[in-house]
């Protein structure tokens, strides 16, 4: 028998009692019976004794999951496919935009021409009664913000991974952040219609790299060329999957030659359930078969405690097992009221409170992302608690404000539903909202505020500035904007170079913002490496003895002082660096008088601001003062702090003068079949390799001494020889010398700027 499955693509949604507009073409062929627009199999939830009574059935049909994989693991041509099976969109388009419209998530410019996701973006369908809010996120390693902000708010995730390349570096990264959120998840292997395609593997990856207790609840017919469809373990039933876009499901009994395969995998899943549930446990140990229900129930329970991950399978591209994946996110992911949420109560010392999920408690909503839209800033919100309504107050919880909520609405990547209020466990946006991401929100009736998120540090930088061409206002404009959409984008200003610089997670990222500089602000920038803060020092032992004269009618200005100048031990230095100067009064008598001996300090300190070699400051220098000679008339403060100063920078020219630059604290982690490429790369860099551990999980961690010179890049190159695996931190250390090549390199360059 022939199933138009998943056509709820046929089940135009009914407009809402708070909807303003749904625009559903109904482009299906209305000959389709209507006993066909409906899911797969009937989905499966819970047993109807263990629904909670006083959980509203719009809570419990409510989904709120979030699409995240390695670059290029196909997670948006999967948001494609379950737009269209769910009747949000009327036609698939190619990601990359080849079609001249591209993919219904990728709105930006930049993500069509790049064919990757640079923001996250959200939208939300009906599969079934269901309704179900989904965020797709980059894969990019550059953009793993957005991964972090969607993972904090949602209930449950779907990692979807390459069929052929398996776990990857980003798969590992999205794996942490689901574990630090708790995000219960059901895994997708995609792209078995590749060349070398292997599904088995996938799995073993998960339970080897990411200890997953994870299992298949489908087994593939057919790969590579000959990928056909999937059968169901579960139900054991095949389906294949036919239709020009994957639209009819033919359901059929599984064939005699596969059969025992089926038997096996099912007994693998019965058996991994087991192992963390006690129901399908105790079934298994008494050697008996447990129902549909019953598995299904079992998966339900232990997927939604973070102890299992059920494993769907298919070609997203190909049109093969989306449908299927819907019936499991909604048998199998956690109902808002089902994933634990706890707010902290600010008037009682931060206690965690429970967070009900009830439409009719106080409100509590988290505003998760801002992005700056042609009506102004659209703050997303997830609303965790009571409603919120439009035209009502709500109180920022962080700054105390308190705000009118001027139109709220629901969001398909870059169109807009208008509604009227939005209830526990929605995920809306609204306009006109002035606040900060992860501000928490309520209703002022009590200071509730939700946990923030994870924000890692910058890893790169760059120096930038307009060209003449490009708007001062609209300059700063750009950067208050971006600096507020994403935390991990810092813009400062150097205290030395007075550079401003632009500081984010790798190249792609800093690119992507500088070309959204141009495109939407129209200020065009110059980019540059980040100059580094380099000083000087001397080597030797130097005496001194200068006269500063000067005559111009009546009284002059008369100084001479007399003694040495030499570099400071390292014990003497200490660990205040910006402190490694030591005046040393030595004068006997009053030949200087005591009153200008204060201005013979500050004339030395004046010397150290600029060395004679690249004119940066000096340190590890310790002046002595010996002795002088005064004039009666001329004599005075300011001819003495002249005099020292030329005095110490005179004395430095000759006292072996030598360039220093700020050595990092470098710490890398990677696996450890990467230790011998990471520590070459190391001492191609100049890097002092420090210690080397491998720790129990397999990792190597590696310390050493680099100069921040030899830094720049470094972060590309890493991920390129540890397949994106390898991750670093750095921290200053001190300043060492240069080699002789370097410093011979540096005074040039200084000359030909100074021209």
């Amino acid at each position: 028998m022939v199933f138009y499955a998943a056509l709820t693509t046929l089940m135009i949604p009914k407009t809402t009692p708070d909807a303003r507009h749904i625009e559903q073409p109904p482009f299906f062929p209305t000959e389709v019976p209507p006993a066909f627009l409906k899911p797969i199999k009937k989905i499966v939830s819970f047993p109807a004794s263990a629904v909670p009574v006083d959980v509203p059935d719009e809570i419990f049909k409510k989904r709120n999951i979030g699409i995240s994989a390695h670059v290029d693991s196909g997670k948006t041509t999967l948001t494609e496919r379950i737009l269209f099976y769910t009747g949000r969109i009327n036609a698939i388009h190619d990601v990359k935009g080849k079609d001249g419209v591209g993919a219904k998530m990728d709105s930006m410019d930049l993500e069509r021409e790049k064919g990757i996701t640079i923001q996250s973006a959200a939208t939300f369908c009906e599969w079934g009664d269901n309704h179900i809010n989904i965020i797709d996120t980059p894969g990019h390693v550059d953009f793993t913000i957005e991964v972090e902000r969607a993972l904090r708010v949602l209930d449950g995730g779907v990692l979807v991974l390459c069929g052929v390349s398996g776990v990857q570096s980003q798969s590992l990264t999205v794996d942490r952040q689901m574990k630090r959120y708790n995000v219960p998840r059901v895994a997708f292997i995609n792209k078995l219609d590749r060349t070398g395609s292997n599904p088995d593997k996938v799995i073993e990856d998960l339970k080897d790299r990411l200890k997953l207790n994870a299992a298949a609840v489908q087994v593939p017919i057919g790969l590579e060329g000959e990928h056909r469809g999937v059968i169901d373990l579960i139900r054991e039933k095949v389906l294949i999957f036919e239709g020009d876009n994957g639209e009819i499901i033919k359901e059929e009994e599984v064939p005699e030659d596969m059969k025992d395969l089926v038997e096996e995998k099912r007994m693998d899943l019965i058996e991994k359930v087991g192992d963390v549930d006690d129901e399908i446990g105790e079934i298994f140990l008494m050697e008996e078969t447990p129902t549909i229900e019953q598995l299904q129930a079992g998966i339900r329970r232990a997927t939604i405690k973070c102890e299992f991950v059920p494993v769907f399978m298919g070609s997203a591209f190909k049109n093969k097992g989306v449908q299927p994946l819907l019936d499991g996110v909604v048998d199998y992911l956690p109902a808002p009221h089902e994933k634990r949420n706890v707010a902290l109560d600010l008037e009682n010392d931060e206690a965690e409170v429970e967070v009900t999920c009830s439409s009719t408690d106080p409100l509590i909503a988290l505003a998760f992302k801002l992005e700056e839209g042609k009506f102004g800033q659209l703050t997303y919100m997830r609303v965790y608690q009571g409603t919120l309504k439009r035209g009502g107050f709500i109180t920022n919880i962080n700054t105390g404000k308190k705000i009118k909520v001027p139109r709220i609405v629901r969001m398909h990547s870059d169109d807009m539903e208008e509604i009227e209020e939005a209830g526990a466990g929605e995920v809306v946006a609204m306009f006109g909202i002035d606040c900060s991401s992860m501000d928490s929100f309520g209703d002022g009736s009590a200071k509730l505020a939700m946990t923030s998120m994870f924000v890692p540090e910058p890893v790169m930088s760059l120096a930038i500035s307009m060209d003449k061409s490009s708007n001062q206002a609209n300059f700063g404009k750009a950067l208050a904007k971006f600096g507020k959409e994403d935390p991990t984008l810092r813009i400062s200003t150097d205290p030395i170079s007075k550079q401003t610089i632009l500081s984010g997670m790798g190249e792609l990222h800093l690119e992507v913002y500088i070309e959204r500089m141009k495109r939407e602000y129209d200020v065009h920038l110059e980019v540059g490496q980040p100059s580094v803060n380099y000083k000087e020092t001397i080597t030797s032992k130097q005496e001194f003895s200068y006269v500063h004269k000067k005559q111009t009618g009546g009284s002059g200005q008369y100084a001479k002082v007399i003694g040495y100048i030499e570099p400071l031990g390292e014990e003497e230095e200490g660990e205040d660096r910006e402190e490694q100067f030591e005046f040393d009064n030595q004068v006997i008598g009053t030949n200087i008088p005591p009153e200008f001996i204060p201005s013979c300090e500050k004339g030395a300190r004046d010397s150290m601001e600029k060395g004679g070699l690249i004119a940066c400051e000096v340190q590890g220098m310790r002046v002595a003062l010996v002795d002088g000679q005064s004039h009666a008339v001329d004599s005075s403060d300011m001819a003495f702090r002249i005099c020292m100063s030329a005095a110490v920078r005179d004395a430095m020219k000759k006292a072996g003068p030598q360039i220093l630059e700020p050595i990092m604290k470098l710490e890398v982690e990677a696996p450890s079949e990467f230790q011998g490429t990471i520590v070459s790369g190391l001492n191609r860099r100049m890097g002092l390799i420090q210690s080397s551990d491998i720790s129990d999980d397999g990792s190597v961690q590696i310390v050493a001494d680099m100069p921040l010179a030899n830094m720049f890049g470094y972060s590309t190159d890493l991920r390129s020889i540890t397949q994106g695996k390898g991750e670093f931190t750095m921290e200053y250390f001190n300043h060492m010398p240069v080699t002789r090549d370097v410093q011979t390199e540096l005074i040039k360059k200084h000359a030909e700027e100074k021209e």
